[in-house]
């Protein structure tokens, strides 16, 4: 019942974003300006909803920007940092992570060097409700003008955040390899040791993570493996020991270079869920795997696409037994976003476009999250200039 529920109110969502039948759905205007783009959607554990973006200025300046849901609208945008030697990318986009007792910690990143791909992460604190921010810190020492990017934060308790980050600091030797780090960040700025996750990885990979019923963080991210195989692993930090990273599910996709193209992962009391993106001998899918013991173990795995699809997956968790996920279409014709509402036990409800778009790098990734019983979703219009739009599913 909740299943066909959600799928009706889904009609409603795809009419807003398309601008069709307008009197039927609420409009949710976005607080983003023109020449907008990499937005990201948080539910904190503060009970709120953040939405954040980043607005170009003139000549390479950047600003970081955020707003919250106050009942049926966006806040007033509030600006978090900027600067002009920013790495802004349309993969690589930065995000936000609250404590329960709302403090916040926003994330991006700002180049090293001169080199195209060098640059670190920063991170920043606020204590009031984002009026004011603290001086920004990189949770990596190494000091290397290397790649350090596509990070994922958790609140892994009530004042200390779980940061993961790819970090290419053994690149800047020739024939180095990426690794997945991981260090703590206190609500004072205090930071944590830094810990290797996994030691080799897909270079340019979304990561995802969250912290489960026992407190542990998880994370997934796409690993690489021998023979070039780049399928999607995962790992838990155990009282701050790694466990030993595993596959997700075992595609075998072979490909010699990194797809740009990470998992998304959510959890629900004890259920979790993967979704990812795979193109084993040309044939892409999205896929999903269902977790019912706090990712012990695993379910059947669970096709998600109806074809055509250019991965850019996200995940949202309704329930402990269904999710929704979203994706990108791509066909001779047309790119469109698409999502739908996936089960454990395998049954789908039909797919939904929420907004026509285009393939490009411009269109970035699209961001869901849940708050109560409703869906929100975040993703860049490729428009010129671009813009970053909005739209929710409501009950």
């Amino acid at each position: 019942m909740k299943s066909l529920l959600l799928c009706g109110l889904l009609c409603v969502v795809t009419n807003t974003a398309d601008g069709a039948d307008a009197s039927s759905a609420v409009k949710v205007p976005c607080p983003a300006a023109a020449a907008s783009g990499e937005p990201n959607l948080l539910r904190g554990s503060d009970g709120r909803l953040y939405l954040s973006w980043i607005e170009r200025g003139p000549g390479r300046m950047a600003t970081l920007k955020f707003s919250s849901w106050n009942t049926d609208g966006w806040s007033m945008p509030r600006p978090i940092a900027t600067g002009d030697n920013w790495f802004v990318n349309w993969a690589d986009f930065p995000s936000l992570c609250a404590l329960p007792d709302g403090t916040l910690v926003a994330h991006w990143l700002q180049k090293s060097s001169a080199g195209t791909y060098s640059y670190d992460v920063k991170l920043s604190l606020s204590h009031n409700q984002g009026q004011s921010w603290s001086r920004a810190v990189s949770p990596h020492r190494d000091g290397t003008p290397t790649e350090h990017g596509f990070v994922s934060i958790v609140p892994v308790d009530k004042t200390t955040f779980g940061v993961f980050w790819l970090d290419g600091r053994k690149m800047v030797v020739k024939g180095g390899e990426m690794a997945l780090r991981y260090c703590t960040l206190t609500r004072d700025g205090r930071l944590g040791t830094e810990r290797v996750v996994d030691p080799r990885v897909c270079e340019c990979c979304q990561t995802g993570a969250v912290v489960l019923e026992s407190g542990n963080p998880f994370v997934v991210f796409r690993d690489r493996l021998p023979g070039e195989v780049r399928d999607i692993s995962s790992s838990l930090l155990e009282g701050g020991r790694v466990r030993r990273s595993q596959r997700v599910h075992s595609d075998n996709w072979v490909i010699e270079g990194c797809p740009v193209n990470g998992p998304s992962v959510d959890t629900h009391r004890g259920s979790v869920a993967v979704a990812w993106f795979t193109d084993v001998k040309n044939h892409p899918e999205v896929r999903v795997r269902f977790s019912d013991d706090s990712a012990k173990t695993f379910g059947k795995t669970i096709r998600v696409d109806d074809g055509a699809s250019a991965g850019r997956v996200d995940i949202v968790l309704v329930d402990a037994d269904t999710a929704a996920v979203s994706w990108l279409k791509v066909d001779d014709k047309s790119a469109e976003i698409r999502w739908r509402m996936v089960h454990r036990d395998g049954t789908r409800t039909p797919s939904r476009r929420l907004t026509r778009t285009l393939a490009s790098r411009s269109s970035g990734f699209p961001r869901m999250e849940r708050l109560g019983n409703e869906l929100f979703f975040a993703w860049t219009e490729a428009s010129k200039p671009p813009r970053v739009r909005t739209a929710r599913w409501k009950r």
